[in-house]
């Protein structure tokens, strides 16, 4: 069985040498790029990755477009953050040539501020499945934290073993990201058409701090887990009060020509 493996990618160059050596054992690797102003097509090429440019429309069409690339029986999705481990690497490989299933979740261990994060709804973690016979799984259209669709009719697996993931940086990564997400997370939220307020911006903010440092015990984690409570506060924050922003009609004051005084 021949297995692909897809990367997506925008301005990586610092993390996607070390993606893409982990999965140098795999017969294909694509790296979808969304047009990158750094040289992370350029690293990527160099370790043998095949990379097609592709205008970022969302998270959804970005995979779609992916898969619809990978030649292989099998497909593993890989993000720039994460890292394949040699224990996932011959699971999938004894796996896939005579897998009972189709379609696989591939739990997470990330890691942040230099330790593994045990807590704060990071462990076990998982998102979308990432391993599947090709063929069957697309994803669903939203352009951040997009669903899938399965398309078999077999129960979903989890394989044992587990890659790494190291979701952010540094605080300015952090930052950037919640920015981004909360962007693209307005378009979720006016398909619903839902309404805002600060009030209400600062509730669902308050909530998601509470729910990740409190009842996912984001406090076991100490410092870094204080910071990933609140990062999700800042996230969920502004992106009500984006909401609110593209709801609302502001206009500023107009201001006429201001010439000199006449004496």
């Amino acid at each position: 069985m021949k297995i692909s493996v897809y990367i997506i990618a925008y301005n990586e160059a610092e993390k996607i040498r070390d993606c893409i050596n982990s999965v140098l054992w795999a017969d294909e690797i694509i790296v979808v790029d969304s047009h990158s102003t750094d040289s992370t097509t350029e690293i990527a090429i160099e370790l043998g990755a095949r990379v097609i440019h592709i205008p970022f429309k969302g998270y959804g069409d970005l995979r779609n477009q992916a898969i619809s690339n990978c030649t292989g029986d099998w497909i593993f999705s890989l993000d720039s953050d994460e890292r394949c481990t040699e224990e996932v690497r011959d699971e999938i490989i004894a796996l896939i040539d005579n897998a009972p299933l189709d379609i696989y979740q591939v739990p997470r261990k990330n890691f942040f501020m230099g330790r593994w994060i045990k807590h704060s709804g990071w462990y076990p973690n998982y998102r979308q499945p990432q391993l599947f016979r090709n063929g069957k799984m697309r994803y669903t259209a939203e352009p951040v934290h997009e669903g899938y669709i399965s398309q078999s009719d077999k129960e979903i697996g989890v394989i044992k073993n587990f890659i790494w993931q190291f979701p952010f940086k540094n605080t300015e990564e952090i930052l950037r990201k919640a920015n981004r997400y909360s962007t693209l997370g307005v378009k979720k939220l006016q398909e619903k058409e839902k309404n805002s307020t600060v009030f209400k911006a600062f509730l669902h903010g308050f909530w998601s701090f509470i729910k990740h440092y409190i009842f996912k015990l984001g406090f076991l984690d100490g410092g870094p887990g204080f910071v990933i409570a609140f990062g999700n506060f800042e996230g969920t924050f502004y992106r009500y009060v984006k909401l609110m922003e593209a709801q609302e009609d502001w206009k500023n004051p107009n201001i006429d020509p201001i010439h000199k005084a006449q004496k």
